[in-house]
């Protein structure tokens, strides 16, 4: 039986995030990206700006002017980056194992124990849209580039499942920019052999477009031939997390910069309880005025905690151990690592509890 690979993402990421969190943006255009007023471009747009013409990467300019009725947005990539945490544990809650793929989307290996992925993709979309307000797409395919093809052409439904018979007559037929790889110097190049399908591409054959584009030439060929056997790298849960906030008014106040890390520690807590895990070290990050990079602290612990006055101790202790309150703090982080689901590491604390001779 062919392996089965599952690709779920929120499409417009940015934009479908800013959407769900204002309902006055519903079934409207909104592009995000930065200040029009310093050339800045879209980053993100809803399908209803992308359906006017809009295009990524565009001055934001240009596309208002394809767009006039459009709602723009600065971007906020730190909230973007809090939704995509959520979305990946909610993604994890129902598949277990993910490969995230930039922040709105993942790849999932359904192996033989899925015997339906395409149930499998509308738990996700189910979980997603009761949890975030988020719309998911997912398509299914044997390898990960055919899978993300699915998931664009999903339509309506939410869910295409391709079936490894019916590959080629789904993918010949779309345009050869659809490739990965394939940007617009490629497209212009494969144009100028007659190749302006991904069937067109198939047909010129391994050889010429080895003689064409090398290596890279070789992949296109694989891809327009169904051919990916990239591996999913999937883990069980985030190898970190990680919160920060930039401070502002009295930044040498060791008192309120107790309070800002009392925060960050507080919401990494939330965190971890919501994706039951535990860490098993703290890192602590301080940017002080005026210098580029920062100084780190941090601590392995004995055992990984969840327990929030456990890690807000250890922060704290870390806080001491830096130049914070006598020199003026601009940013203040904290990361959590070594994480390990709750219950195993509950485990092993046990284990370690049982081993350990009895104090007396």
């Amino acid at each position: 039986m062919s392996r089965r690979v599952i690709f779920a993402e929120v499409a417009c990421f940015y934009a479908a995030v800013e959407s769900a969190q204002d309902p006055a943006l519903a079934g409207r255009a909104v592009i995000v990206g930065g200040d029009p007023r310093k050339r800045g471009v879209v980053q993100s747009a809803s399908p209803e700006a992308l359906r006017a013409g809009v295009e990524l990467e565009m001055p934001i300019v240009e596309a208002l002017r394809l767009c006039p009725t459009a709602r723009t947005l600065r971007t906020n990539l730190r909230h973007y980056r809090d939704v995509s945490r959520r979305l990946l544990a909610c993604l994890r809650l129902e598949a277990g194992r993910i490969e995230p793929c930039g922040l709105g989307g993942a790849f999932v290996e359904a192996g033989p124990a899925a015997a339906d992925p395409a149930a499998l993709g509308a738990r996700l979309r189910e979980r997603v849209r009761n949890e975030l307000g988020l719309e998911l797409r997912v398509g299914i395919a044997t390898g990960k580039s055919l899978a993300r093809l699915a998931a664009e052409e999903a339509g309506p439904a939410g869910v295409l499942a391709v079936e490894a018979s019916a590959e080629r007559a789904f993918l010949w037929p779309l345009p050869a920019t659809r490739l990965e790889g394939v940007g617009r110097k490629t497209a212009a190049a494969l144009a100028e052999l007659g190749a302006r399908t991904v069937g067109d591409v198939a047909a010129l054959g391994r050889e010429r477009l080895e003689e064409a584009f090398g290596t890279h030439g070789l992949r296109i060929h694989a891809l327009a031939m169904a051919q990916d056997e990239t591996p999913v790298r999937a883990a069980r849960h985030p190898q970190s997390l990680t919160r920060e906030v930039t401070v502002r008014g009295e930044a040498g106040d060791r008192a309120v910069l107790a309070e800002h890390l009392a925060d960050l520690v507080r919401a990494l807590a939330e965190e971890l309880a919501r994706q039951a895990l535990a860490a098993g070290q703290v890192a602590l990050k301080v940017r002080y005025a005026g210098e580029a990079g920062g100084t780190t602290r941090s601590r392995a612990l004995a055992a990984p905690t969840a327990a929030l006055a456990e890690l807000q101790a250890v922060a704290a202790r870390l806080l001491d151990k830096t130049s914070a309150g006598p020199r003026e703090v601009r940013t203040l982080g904290v990361q959590l690592s070594r994480l390990a689901p709750a219950g195993e590491a509950d485990r092993q604390l046990d284990l370690f509890t049982r081993s350990s001779p009895p104090s007396r």
